[in-house]
Order: structure tokens, then sequence, then C-alpha cells
């Protein structure tokens, strides 16, 4: 309630837009982003996710909303979906609601929840031993996020913890996300930073995270699909001007000689050498679902694309191959089914700026959604030949 950004949002009392707040601990920056839970708002939520490299997923212990949030077509279960493909590191599951009286730090009810939730997040693709970490919370005492819950209340979790149960040795929410090392960012790499969004302050600015390189005022960036390129005259981290903005920080970049329309969101700044902006990808994706009228997947088949920030309609032009559940290989199939890892090509309606996933996987991931619905998740192998 407190991140939501305006009046109608309170009165609904859903968040829509996604909300931002900044907090320092002795060990590290951190910004959170609140992203909507409810299913309408689901691109909001694609947008804010790109962004983040830990997801902390809220899950309800109290009787019936835990089962709500994930029976078939529950919402927990998308997102945490959408988490995996949009390349979070880790995944704190918070139960919370723990001092509800329907539950009162009973430990059979969060090992319940913690039971039910493993084998779903491991079919989301998550490493449960090394990526998910478990931890029973009360938002509203405050119990476990930032002090620990008294033993009086909660017998059995210091010595839950103290073995290392539930994928963790910190007792508090702060403590583990204190403890969490982020690899795979390099800060010597090309520059690349998708822009969410741009307004105008005394020039155009232009917002996003830094997902690879070094962004540095005076540097000469070229903005992909239209080629132009131009000066950073300021960065700014957390609302702080800055000379240099390393890989995980959310920026504003402004830009020198640039108007409010060249600038536009799911463009990528980048250095040199720039990302491709293509038309074709070849692409392996899984079909987790499918809309109620198709129930199966052919070339020609029509959908939104989600990549990093940017959203393109697409076709699927011309399918490869298939792999079933068993392991079963079809070349050339004819057709996909849920539940079937699928290697296909897909054809956009105007280009956009991405990478391959072995060379830059923040911009090698993408979902595809129809119906308000996730169908896929995947991630891109080729990008066609380049034009000398």
């Amino acid at each position: 309630f407190i991140m939501d950004t305006n009046e109608e949002e309170r009165a609904k009392g859903k968040t829509v837009e996604v909300g931002r707040a900044h907090f320092e601990t002795t060990v590290k920056r951190y910004t959170i982003m609140d992203a909507p839970g409810h299913k309408n708002y689901v691109p909001n939520m694609i947008m804010g996710a790109s962004q983040a490299d830990i997801g902390i997923l809220v899950i309800s212990a109290r009787k019936g909303e835990f089962e709500a949030g994930f029976d078939r077509g529950g919402q927990s279960r998308e997102h945490a979906m959408l988490c995996k493909t949009l390349g979070v590191a880790y995944l704190v599951v918070a139960i919370n609601k723990m001092d509800d009286p329907t539950v009162e730090w009973s430990k059979v009810r969060y090992d319940e929840c913690v039971t039910k939730l493993r084998p779903f997040l491991k079919s989301c693709g998550y490493m449960i031993k090394k990526e998910v970490k478990f931890i029973p919370i009360s938002g509203l005492s405050g119990a476990n996020v930032k002090d620990e819950v008294d033993s009086a209340t909660c017998p059995w979790w210091q010595p839950s913890y103290s073995k290392g149960e539930n994928n963790t040795v910190n007792p508090t929410l702060m403590g583990l996300l204190d403890s969490l090392e982020m690899d795979g960012r390099d800060a010597k790499a090309p520059l690349r930073i998708p822009v969410l969004d741009r307004y105008v302050d005394r020039g155009t600015i232009a917002m996003g995270k830094v997902e690879s390189g070094t962004a540095r005022v005076g540097d000469k960036v070229m903005l992909m699909p239209t080629r132009n390129v131009y000066k950073i005259d300021g960065v700014w981290a957390n609302e702080v001007p800055v000379s240099a903005a390393r890989p995980g920080e959310n920026v504003l970049i402004k830009l020198n000689g640039a108007r409010l329309e060249d600038v536009q969101k799911g463009f990528v700044i980048c250095s040199q050498p720039a990302c491709r902006s293509v038309a074709r990808i070849i692409c392996q994706m899984a079909l987790v679902e499918m809309p109620e009228n198709t129930r199966i997947m052919t070339a020609g088949f029509e959908t939104i694309f989600h990549a990093h920030t940017c959203e393109e309609e697409c076709t699927i032009v011309k399918i490869f191959d298939t792999t079933n559940n068993r392991g079963i290989v079809v070349k050339d199939a004819r057709f996909a089914s849920v539940g079937m890892k699928v290697t296909c090509m897909i054809e956009l309606t105007r280009t956009v700026p991405v990478e391959t996933f072995a060379d830059f996987p923040m911009l090698g991931r993408f979902t595809l959604r129809t119906e308000g619905k996730t169908i896929a998740i995947g991630k891109i192998i080729k990008l066609p030949p380049k034009k000398e």
C-alpha cells in the first residue's frame, strides 16, 4: 500500500504501476520495485521484473489465501514463471501472515506451504538448493524482516535455520538479502541499457537498468534500433548525480540532442559494438499454456513477444523440432502442444534490439503472451547473419 503510486491504486487496493523506493543497509544499496500482482497488469509486471536481480515472492500462509494463489491459473504461478525467464537470479519465498489467527506460527502450516511450492518452483526452472530461499515472516508485526522472531512465539525457527534448513542460515529477510552474491556482471563488457521509460526535464532523459558495461558521462552511445549516436550528458543513480554507473544500477541518463520521440520504451542504449536489431529470430522455448480456443501451436500462430523492456507483435513462421516431456524429439513438427520444448523461428512486425542468450543472457530471454496469459518462455539461440 505504501508503494502504490497514486490515489486510484490505494482506493482499489491493487498495484498497477511499478512503484519504486530506495533503502540502504551497511552492505548494499537496494532499489525496491513493487510489481503488480493482478492478472490484467502482467505486462507492467514484466517491465518491473526485467530490472530485478532478486525476486521476493510473498505468499500468504492464511488458510484459503495460499490455495487461491496456487490453483490452476492463480497469479503466484505466473509470476514465479516469469521471474525465471526475466533473469531474476534468486527467488526468496517469504511466507507472510504467519501471525494470523489461523496459522499462529505453526510449523505444520509453514512446511505444508513450502512442500507445495518446491515441485512447482522446480518446474519453473529454479534449482531449489542454490537459487530458492524460504523464510517465514510477518509483515504486520515485523517479525523476521529486520529483527528475528521471538523464540517464545516461534520456538522452531532458530533450530531450523541454524541447521541450514530451507536453504538459509540467516534468520531475517534483511540478513538474507545482504548475504546473496550476484555474479555475471561485467563492467568491462559493451554497454547495454534497455530503456524502460523516458521523459523531458531540460533535455531528454532515459530510464533503465545497466545490464552490462559502464555508463560514463561524456561517452558516445548508440541507440538501437534507430542507430542514432548521442553523447551522455548526465547519469543519475537513485536520483543522485554520478560520474559513472556499473552493471545492476537503475539509472537515469540524459542524452544530448535527442528529442522525446527519438527515444522509445524497448530501445537499447549501447556502446560499440552495438547490439543487433532484427525482425527474425531462432529460439528455443517451453510452451506452458495455450489460449482456450487454440490448444496447439502451429506455424502462423500470432502472439505478443516480450523481451527485456520491449513488446512487439509476432508470428511463429516455422517449427524446427519439438521435444515432449518424455524426451521424444520430432523433427519438422507440424504443431506443438502444452508441455513441449520447441525450437522455432519467430518473425516480428518491427525490428527489435536483442542479443543471443549465449552472449547477453539479459537481452536473450523472452516470453510470449496472448489473451492475458503467458503461453511460452524461452531464449534466443540464433540471429540472422549480418548484412554488410
